[in-house]
């Protein structure tokens, strides 16, 4: 199962992590996992391409880790790298419920830690 989470902190979106292959199928047949990478993906080149937010990504492949966090930003560059994040938990969300028993996404407070 993938598990991910979008962390937020005092309202605003400040990492991502996920961890886990779906199960859903052989590796290089697995559409979840697919989907869950082309998420991921998407969302760290555009803030980089789109925003010119520099994101520093720690990957596992073996373990299906993707994790990073989101630097401390301002005005429409802030505005922008958080509507990406929220992008980024809703496609979760809706690939949660498409494939529920594959993938488990939540939204959870930081209390400490980055930004």
């Amino acid at each position: 199962m993938i598990s991910a989470i979008l962390y937020r902190k005092g309202g605003r979106y400040t990492g991502f992590r996920d961890r886990g292959h779906s199960g859903y199928a052989e590796h290089g047949q697995d559409i979840v996992c697919a989907a869950a990478s082309a998420l991921e993906i998407n969302c760290v080149n555009s803030l980089e391409s789109l925003l010119g937010v520099r994101v520093s990504a720690e990957v596992e492949e073996e373990t299906g880790l993707l994790s990073f966090d989101l630097p401390a930003l301002e005005g429409e560059t802030e505005k922008g790298a958080q509507l990406l994040m929220g992008a980024l938990g809703q496609g979760f969300s809706d690939l949660q419920e498409a494939y529920p028993g594959f993938v488990k996404f939540e939204i959870k407070e930081r209390r400490n830690g980055p930004c």
